[in-house]
C-alpha cells in the first residue's frame, strides 16, 4: 500500500525539526551568529545560541543577549540578523548536510505509509539553498517560520502542520533538537522526542524521550514496540517501560 492509499485515520505522522535533526547544520549557524554578533560588540557562547535555536526574536533579543554592556534593539537586531544571514550564505551553506542515518530513517517511514512533515523556524529562503531534494521529496509538508505568525516556542508552526496534514495531536510524534522546540510540540499537545544533537539531556528534560544519536532514535521508531506499519491512534505511544535502550521514555496512551 502505499501512503497516498493508506487510510488517513490509520496514519502515523512524524514532524520533524529541520537543523539539529534533519540537518548538521546547527554548528555553522551559531558560527554565524558569533560573528556577526561579535562585529557589533557582542560576546556570546555557543552553548547560549543553542539553548534559544529557532527563538531568537527582536522581542527576545535583549534579554538573550544580556551582558554585553550594551542595549540590542530591533533594529541592531535586524542588522545583525542580516550579517548572520549573509555570512551563513557565504562561508557555511556549502557544508551543510543531512545526518549520515536521516536518509536510511526517512525512507524506511515514507515506505510503511508513515506521513512526514518538517517544521522549521528557518525562513523559505533558506531551506530552498540547504535542504536535499531527495529529503524534501521524503515531506508530505513543510511548514516554514514565515509562513507563520508566531515562532516556536509557540505551538502555531505544528498545529499549522498538523491542520495540513488532516491529523490530531493524538497520532503524531514530533523530533525537535531545541528547547523551544520542544515548548512548542508541547504546547500543542504533542508527543516529543529530543536528540542530544546540539544540548546534553538536561536541557531537554521536557521532552517525553531523550536520545542520544539517531541509531537510537531509528531503534525507538522501529523496534521499542513500534510497527514498521502505520496504526491506529488508540494504539500509539504505547512503549514498553523495560525497553532494551535504556533510552528515558514517558510511558503515555493516545487517550491521555
Amino acid at each position: 500500500m502505499s501512503k497516498n492509499d493508506t487510510p488517513r485515520d490509520m496514519t502515523r505522522s512524524i514532524l520533524f525539526d529541520m537543523d539539529g535533526v534533519i540537518l548538521d547544520s546547527m554548528p555553522y549557524h551559531v558560527r554565524a551568529w558569533q560573528e556577526a554578533l561579535s562585529e557589533h560588540g557582542f560576546s556570546v557562547s555557543a552553548e547560549l545560541l543553542y539553548l534559544h535555536e529557532g527563538a531568537i526574536e527582536p522581542d527576545t533579543a535583549a534579554a538573550i543577549f544580556q551582558g554585553n554592556e550594551r542595549f540590542i534593539d530591533a533594529d541592531i537586531f535586524h542588522e545583525i540578523l542580516e550579517r548572520q544571514m549573509e555570512i551563513f550564505a557565504t562561508r557555511y551553506q556549502s557544508m551543510i548536510k543531512p545526518f549520515p542515518r536521516v536518509p536510511q530513517i526517512l525512507r524506511r517511514l515514507s515506505e510503511a505509509g508513515w506521513q512526514l512533515a518538517l517544521v522549521t523556524s528557518s525562513h523559505v529562503e533558506i531551506l530552498k539553498k540547504v535542504l536535499p531534494p531527495e529529503i524534501k521529496s521524503y515531506m508530505d509538508h513543510i511548514v516554514t517560520g514565515d509562513q507563520v505568525s508566531r515562532r516556536k516556542p509557540f505551538p502555531d508552526p505544528f498545529l499549522a502542520a498538523l491542520s495540513a496534514l488532516g491529523q490530531g495531536p493524538e497520532a503524531c510524534l514530533v523530533v525537535e533538537n531545541a528547547p523551544a522546540g520542544i515548548m512548542a510540540a508541547k504546547a500543542a499537545a504533542l508527543h516529543c522526542v529530543a536528540l542530544t544533537t546540539t544540548l546534553s539531556e538536561e536541557y531537554l528534560s521536557e521532552a517525553d524521550a531523550v536520545l542520544n544519536s539517531h541509531a537510537e532514535l531509528s531503534d525507538y521508531l522501529f523496534e521499542c514496540n513500534y510497527s514498521l506499519s502505520p496504526l491506529t491512534a488508540n494504539s500509539l505511544f504505547q512503549v514498553s517501560k523495560h525497553n532494551p535502550l535504556g533510552i528515558r521514555i514517558l510511558v503515555q496512551s493516545a487517550r491521555g
